[in-house]
């Protein structure tokens, strides 16, 4: 969480962009990526400098050890005046950043030796065609002095101040289509509960919110009791202290994300980045395109342990550049199927997913649909299905959409639903926070789920387990797998949920007529009492 002295000085800076030119939020995000990163880089320099100076040992530059490389550092050009500063940032320190690209150009997104300047280097892959659009020298000023402002050398709260600035797609309602709600996010993440010796894929990442998110989960998870404390604010921050043996891991091999947009693999670099994680494999890939077989052939099949992913619905493909695995996994042009497709051949045997589709994937008739269905039911374990509210991901889109929970390989005995009807914001274009009783189901999902999955663990019982989640009328039940394989493989929650209809008794007409007159009388009397004193 951050303080409220972080917000505003975001909010005031946010402002001063608008009021520059600078109107896209995605736009803003970016210049304020590119200023952190040249911070970030220094940060990365001074601490290697420490380190030497301590160890008498040598280390390897970022920055080249003349009068002109030097001059590229945060610290020697911060406290420039605008017009040079201007020039500065667009001919000198911009450009440094694509040469630290060129010296991580790998393919699988994997560095040689795992050192700093490799791991950033990565991220300098995506900042090869940054480009300065700050042209208000004010502005420019306001930003780098905010940059140098905020608390980046701690990773928790980097992140949030990252995640506050993502914050802002939405409420600019531009580019909103990039971020799903942070606490469906947060709910999917909570229903897999990612290990931090697994690997886990977005393969439509976005922002990388379900990385970043699930990076923020762990520091919470692995937090002891001193590694947890308190701001000025009373917000609970988590320093993730007992991840320690396994940060080599987090740091190189845990998180991969593949989008074909680089202005989503910026932003979400960063991100990963100011969540403590910075050698992320963030590539340039479209999962569902044929070339992933060449690019990541060991990624594309048989590779994760976890997928978190809210995956574009744009509608249909080009089969000639669609991977042919896919297609003969699921004959169709639809992106939705093709991605759940996708997913479940990424997974290795025993892999999990969270993976949030419309919900014409769950009832869908076309042989496509019912062949994929058929697959989840059949060859792997679907486990749950949430059915989410359709203004969820309002003011962009009015859609029903439904979160597939599945585990790959084995069979099906019974699907876990639950009808999720609110999820604590208003479900009109505003989503407006609400509060009270009643106005989340996101924490009865969770606990419902867990309370299930104890269940089977346990190896429970038909009976045990149906005593508990038999009654189709509540929002959590469970349906027998095949019931469902009679139903041409529906998933809609509304085929299974019972409804309880509660009659209604109203008064005799004669009897409301009765009333009617008698209050018409009691009218009269008054209006003759009114009259009498005028």
């Amino acid at each position: 969480m951050l303080t409220g002295k972080i917000k505003s000085d975001i909010d005031k800076l946010w402002e001063k962009f608008w009021t520059g030119g600078i109107t896209n939020p995605l736009t803003v995000i970016e210049q304020i990526s590119y200023l952190m990163f040249a911070r970030m880089l220094d940060m990365q320099e001074d601490m290697a400098e420490r380190k030497a100076s301590r160890t008498g040992g040598s280390f390897e530059r970022l920055f080249p050890n003349t009068p002109e490389g030097q001059l590229l550092r945060w610290k020697n050009f911060k406290n420039m005046g605008g017009k040079k500063l201007h020039s500065h940032l667009k001919d000198s320190v911009f450009p440094f950043f694509a040469t630290l690209g060129a010296e991580s150009d790998r393919q699988d997104g994997l560095d040689d030796e795992g050192t700093e300047k490799k791991a950033l280097g990565h991220i300098g892959e995506y900042m090869r065609d940054a480009d300065l659009e700050i042209k208000n020298e004010s502005v420019l000023v306001s930003a780098v002095e905010m940059v140098d402002e905020l608390p980046l050398t701690q990773s928790d709260v980097k992140g949030d101040i990252y995640e506050y600035l993502l914050s802002k797609l939405t409420t600019a309602g531009i580019n909103g289509q990039f971020r799903t709600p942070r606490h469906i996010i947060d709910m999917m993440i909570e229903l897999l509960a990612p290990e931090p010796t697994e690997v886990i894929c977005d393969p439509a990442c976005g922002t990388a919110g379900f990385l970043a998110r699930t990076m923020e989960y762990l520091n919470r998870a692995y937090s002891s009791e001193a590694g947890t404390f308190k701001d000025e604010d009373g917000n609970l921050h988590f320093s993730g202290d007992l991840l320690a043996p396994y940060r080599d891991h987090i740091n190189k091999n845990m998180f991969w994300g593949f989008d074909f947009d680089t202005t989503m693999l910026r932003v979400s670099s960063m991100n990963m980045a100011l969540h403590g994680v910075n050698g992320a494999n963030i590539l340039y890939q479209d999962s569902l395109g044929k070339s992933i077989k060449e690019n990541f052939p060991k990624q594309e099949e048989d590779f994760f342990d976890v997928v978190l992913a809210n995956p574009p619905f744009k509608g249909s493909l080009d089969e000639t550049n669609t991977n042919p695995d896919v297609l003969g996994f699921v004959k169709t042009k639809k992106t939705e199927l093709l991605f759940v497709a996708h997913i479940l051949r990424s997974l290795k045997l025993g892999g999990r997913a969270a993976v949030v589709v419309p919900d014409g994937v769950l009832f869908g008739s076309s042989k496509a649909h019912q062949q994929l269905r058929k697959e989840l039911i059949e060859n792997n374990q679907l486990e749950g299905i949430v059915s989410l509210p359709s203004g969820v991901f309002k003011p962009y889109a009015g859609v029903s959409t439904a979160i597939l929970l599945f585990t790959k390989g084995g069979s099906t005995e019974r699907v876990w639903f639950y009808d999720l009807q609110a999820d604590g914001f208003s479900l009109d274009d505003k989503r407006t926070t609400l509060k009270g009783d009643g106005s989340s189901d996101v924490p009865d999902a969770i606990a419902k789920w867990k309370q299930y999955r104890k269940l089977i663990e346990k190896n429970a019982s038909a009976d045990a387990i149906n005593e508990v989640f038999g009654d189709k009328t509540q929002k959590a039940f469970v349906v027998d797998a095949k019931l469902i394989a009679q139903s041409k493989f529906d998933l809609s929650i509304n085929r299974y949920k019972e409804v309880v209809y509660v009659e209604e008794e109203y008064e005799n007409p004669k009897v409301i007529l009765g009333k009617l007159k008698a209050l018409e009388k009691e009218i009269m009397a008054d209006l003759g009492e009114l009259e009498g004193m005028l």
